[in-house]
């Protein structure tokens, strides 16, 4: 009896101790996640005003006025332009440079560390760095450009280069985390396959699209939604960069909430549209888990 009440007790203090670590985790989960999260749902249903601070509630009114907003419309398909080539671009080139690392070729250890510099730098100071890199006229490309006879365009300022702008400097931006993923994934492909495949004569790109593209595709679908994500929550780039122009071309969703909330201090309606992206993204995840555990059966 002594024994089990002993044990009883101990039990009990291993489980506080644990409680006790992780508490530190759930205020902050609780305070900063949880309850803004329930009241931006709270806020969607209200119209609210963060200048005069004034709050009314209205019902689905801001749900209303958001789907006959052309503005919403165009943030929305520039989400996912800017996803829709951020993402592939991304993980075609995170693949190539994890497939190079992993056969061991020249210069495999400066390339990741070059590789995974952009993700450890300031998200700030890599957008302040590229916006200078990339003024017109006198941005040190465009400089470059005019040195083989090239006219570069005006890329922060003209409708079609912003977008493309953006999209690469963020892409450089992320690769090195992708490309540490593919890494880890590429060195853990069974080697007597891939060297069976090779004296049998295969291929190197039929060694890539039959054996291990298969293979990876569990990786390769974590890390595209992983991706997407990643790119529909975007802002720093895009307020550093551009702040949505020209004309509205680069603004994004997430660059829509901050511009409403924050610029004309419709809080209420800011909330509605970030209501909006994260049922989006909500979606994405739940579609991302059934298309992982798929080809993990």
């Amino acid at each position: 009896m002594k024994d089990t009440s002993l044990s009883a007790r101990r039990a009990l203090r291993e489980s506080a101790s644990g409680y006790a670590f992780i508490l530190p985790q759930m205020i902050g989960f609780f305070l900063f996640v949880l309850i803004p999260l329930v009241n931006v749902f709270i806020y969607s249903f209200q119209n609210r005003n963060m200048l005069f601070g004034t709050s009314n509630p209205i019902g689905f009114q801001n749900y209303a006025t958001l789907f006959q907003d052309s503005l919403f419309y165009l943030t929305l398909k520039n989400t996912l332009i800017f996803s829709v080539f951020l993402v592939p671009l991304n993980l075609a080139l995170a693949l190539g440079l994890a497939l190079y690392l992993g056969d061991g070729n020249f210069g495999t250890r400066y390339i990741r560390a070059i590789i995974f510099l952009p993700v450890v730098t300031s998200g700030v100071a890599w957008s302040i760095v590229w916006k200078y890199l990339l003024q017109g006229g006198t941005g040190p490309i465009n400089w470059a450009l005019a040195q083989l006879g090239i006219q570069g365009p005006n890329w922060l300022q003209e409708k079609g280069w912003a977008m493309a702008a953006v999209v690469v400097t963020r892409v450089l931006k992320n690769l090195g985390t992708n490309v540490l993923v593919f890494y880890g994934a590429v060195m853990n492909l069974p080697g007597e396959i891939v060297e069976a495949a090779r004296i049998d004569g295969a291929s190197s790109f039929a060694l890539f699209r039959k054996i291990k593209l298969p293979l990876l595709m569990p990786t390769v679908l974590m890390a595209s939604i992983v991706t997407m994500i990643g790119s529909m929550r975007v802002f720093d780039t895009i307020k550093l960069m551009t702040e949505g122009g020209p004309e509205g071309s680069t603004m994004v969703l997430v660059y829509y909430v901050y511009y409403q909330g924050f610029r004309a201090y419709k809080s209420g309606y800011a909330s509605a549209i970030a209501v909006i992206l994260f049922l989006i993204m909500l979606g994405m995840q739940w579609l991302a888990r059934r298309k992982v555990s798929h080809y993990e059966e």
